[in-house]
């Protein structure tokens, strides 16, 4: 190899890691755009509405009076709907997920349903909010309830979690499954020993995302009827006596924190904006709660994984 041969190869060289360079200074400038925004927001509502954060703020009810305004009703009413949402997504989503990648045929059907399901991921939550208010309140009957807010948030989350399973099981090698079949497994005990296994902390990823959209949406919910002031708790999901469960909360009226916060910015004394200012420091909290555990159970399964 030629003298101008080898200078020519480093020139390349040089212009590659200058592009890398280059790359790499756009993409921590992107990512600090939108880690200073959140941290500019996040300051701001701490420093409006951390006077206000106390006990009688958390545990009192929504009021007239700014001073004696709380989101007792509020926080709780986002608590139990993301109880509903995760437990009606998240099983759907996975099952979903596994079969489309397992056991689905490679045909025209299932293309169409992948590409309905990416589709759907892109679709304004308005629309579900009026699919909910036709089928869950008036088609089922099951009213302006928790459930239904519950359901109406897990069909919105759904396509996030199906796609983010599909694709931490499709990040699964290969040998895997062919191991697995070698010993005699079945499909059924493949996916379950092995496939799901070393899929989850993938498939916790999307739930983290799907579950930190859901708790701050507002469209959906104000679409099927959730109340604006509700100065009650719903019923106790659990009772003293047998079958020591009770399922009236499902269908008892609610509210969420984004609507709670809505409420209190719409109205003209500054009062009600501290509120709304600690209401979203709140709701941030929670969603960075629910998040921390989500990736608290994702490392310790990576953790427990051994290939």
């Amino acid at each position: 190899m030629d003298a101008e041969t080898l200078q020519s190869i480093r020139a390349m060289v040089v212009r590659s890691k200058r592009r890398d360079e280059v790359f790499g200074l756009v993409g921590v400038a992107a990512l600090m755009v939108g880690v200073l925004t959140f941290a500019a927001l996040f300051l701001d509502m701490a420093v409006q509405g951390m006077a206000r954060i106390d006990a009688d703020f958390l545990t009192s009810f929504p009021s007239r009076r700014p001073a004696q305004a709380g989101i007792l009703s509020a926080w709780v009413g986002s608590t139990l709907v993301m109880l509903v949402t995760a437990v009606a997504a998240v099983p759907l989503g996975v099952a979903t997920g596994v079969y489309l990648e397992e056991y689905a045929p490679k045909n025209w059907i299932t293309d169409v349903i992948e590409i309905n399901v990416t589709n759907l991921a892109g679709v304004p939550s308005i629309i579900y909010g009026l699919l909910a208010l036709g089928l869950f309140v008036y088609q089922f009957g099951l009213g302006q309830s928790i459930l239904t807010a519950g359901l109406t948030l897990a069909l919105l989350i759904l396509p996030v979690v199906i796609v983010a399973t599909r694709e931490s099981i499709r990040a699964i090698p290969q040998m895997i499954r062919e191991g697995s079949f070698a010993c005699g497994a079945t499909t059924w005990q493949t996916v379950r020993d092995h496939i799901l296994p070393y899929s989850t902390p993938g498939i916790l990823t999307g739930v983290i995302i799907g579950m930190a959209r859901a708790i701050g949406e507002t469209a959906p919910v104000i679409t099927i009827g959730a109340l604006t002031f509700i100065a009650f708790l719903p019923p106790s999901p659990f009772q003293g006596t047998p079958p020591f469960v009770n399922a009236d909360w499902l269908l008892a009226p609610f509210t969420v924190m984004p609507i709670q916060m809505f409420n209190w910015t719409s109205r003209p004394e500054a009062e009600f904006q501290v509120n709304a200012a600690a209401a979203g420091f709140i709701l941030v909290l929670m969603t960075l709660l629910m998040n921390g555990l989500a990736i608290w159970l994702r490392y310790r399964l990576r953790r427990n994984i051994k290939w």
